[in-house]
């Protein structure tokens, strides 16, 4: 590619204006030498792992960027600080949360860093927005397109599209 490397990244939020923190991390990518290319819909999604939480606003991006994975993760990195994300809670309640799910089709396995992420085929809350924009994209791996992996994952949690209500801002 001619800009750099083709990279999916994973996006959430459930504190806040969410998808305002969503609006304002895509923007942020910009500032950072990210491009989006593609960006699915937003769907409101349920907690996983850590359940006594609000529910999420999730979506994911397709996007290049002349960044190395390491210096993309820290771009990511300052700009959920910057937004006022803090993780208190491992898988808990975020401003925002940015993922790398795929890096071309690098393999990451260091500390603190793996790539592709670890659980995306674990997630219907990554998958379904993936899918929407990536059907075909094939995990470095395992070979599975993501469809194939969104079809195979035993992650039952709900996931739908989510369409503002006007009561939605400032919660």
């Amino acid at each position: 590619m001619a800009n750099g490397n083709l990279i999916y990244l994973s996006l959430g939020s459930n504190l806040g204006d969410r998808a305002a923190n969503l609006e304002r991390a895509i923007e942020a990518l910009s500032e950072i030498g990210v491009r989006v290319l593609r960006r699915s819909s937003i769907y409101e999604t349920e907690p996983v792992d850590f359940l006594t939480q609000p529910w999420f606003l999730n979506c994911a991006v397709e996007a290049e960027t002349s960044l190395a994975p390491r210096e993309l993760l820290d771009e990511l990195q300052a700009i959920e600080r910057k937004l006022g994300s803090r993780k208190l809670v491992p898988r808990g309640p975020r401003i925002v949360d940015l993922d790398i799910l795929f890096h071309d089709a690098t393999v990451i396995h260091a500390d603190g860093m793996e790539i592709p992420h670890p659980r995306l085929g674990e997630r219907r809350f990554v998958l379904v927005p993936l899918a929407e924009i990536a059907p075909e994209l094939r995990h470095p791996v395992s070979r599975a397109t993501v469809a194939e992996l969104l079809a195979a994952t035993r992650d039952q949690s709900a996931v739908r599209l989510w369409t503002p209500q006007p009561d939605e801002a400032g919660l």
